[in-house]
């Protein structure tokens, strides 16, 4: 009978180790959805603010 406790305890390791996995893969794939949905506007807002950045102190200085 102790036999078949260790072995549930292994199979509940397993599954357990599964269901982490199972859990970051699903966390990394919405990130990557989220990432690949809003990289143009993500883009468009990084360019518009480094060219405010450059061209702003660049006009007050000439």
């Amino acid at each position: 009978m102790a036999g078949s406790i260790i072995r549930m305890a292994a199979i509940d390791k397993m599954v357990d180790n599964i269901r982490y996995k199972g859990q970051i893969l699903a966390r990394t794939n919405k990130v990557d959805s989220a990432i690949s949905s809003s990289g143009l506007v993500g883009f468009a807002a990084g360019l518009v603010l480094a060219l405010v950045l450059i061209l702003v102190p660049a006009l007050v200085l000439l």
